[in-house]
C-alpha cells in the first residue's frame, strides 16, 4: 500500500503541458500551447527593407501588424522552395505578434514533465539555445521550443 501512496504522490506532483507542434523539414517542434495566439495558412507578406534575415517581413492580421519570422533561416535549414506551401503559428510574446513560418502544423499533444529530457549537448548551437528540452516518440524526436529564447538569437548580445 506504501507503494501505491508514494506512485499517486508522485503522479500528482508532476504536471502536464501542452504543446501545438509543427515541423521544420523533418523535424518536429512543440510550443506550450499558452503562447500560441492561432495557427494561419499563408499570407500575404509584405517585405521589409534592412530587416534581419530572418524576418520574412510584416503581416496584417485583422489589422494588426505581425512581425513574420522564417523558422528555417534563424535555426540554419536550407531555405523552403519558392513555390513551397507553408503556414504561420502566431504567438504573442511581451505583448507583440510574430508569426513563426513553418512547413507543416501537427496536433497539439500533452506530455508530463518526466518525459522531457534535456536538450542534448550535441546538437547544433543555435537549436540548442532556442529549446528547452526533447521528448522522445516513438519514431522521432520532438524539440520543445522556448519562444522567447529562439525571438533573441538574431539580437546582438550586449
Amino acid at each position: 500500500m506504501t507503494t501505491t501512496l508514494r506512485s499517486r504522490r508522485t503522479a500528482a506532483q508532476s504536471a502536464i503541458h501542452e504543446y501545438v507542434t509543427f515541423a521544420l523539414g523533418e523535424q518536429w517542434i512543440g510550443i506550450p500551447v499558452g503562447s500560441v495566439q492561432e495557427v494561419l495558412v499563408a499570407q500575404h507578406i509584405a517585405r521589409v527593407p534592412l530587416a534581419p534575415s530572418a524576418v520574412a517581413g510584416f503581416l496584417n492580421l485583422r489589422g494588426q501588424i505581425v512581425t513574420s519570422i522564417d523558422l528555417r533561416t534563424t535555426l540554419g535549414l536550407k531555405p523552403r522552395e519558392a513555390d513551397a506551401t507553408f503556414m504561420n503559428v502566431v504567438v504573442r510574446q511581451e505583448g507583440e505578434l510574430f508569426a513563426f513560418m513553418v512547413d507543416d502544423v501537427g496536433d497539439v499533444l500533452a506530455f508530463d514533465d518526466e518525459v522531457i529530457e534535456d536538450t542534448p549537448a550535441t546538437l547544433d548551437a543555435r537549436w540548442r539555445s532556442a529549446c528547452h528540452g526533447i521528448v522522445r516518440r516513438e519514431h522521432d524526436l520532438l524539440l520543445i521550443l522556448d519562444v522567447q529564447a529562439f525571438l533573441r538569437l538574431d539580437q546582438p548580445t550586449s
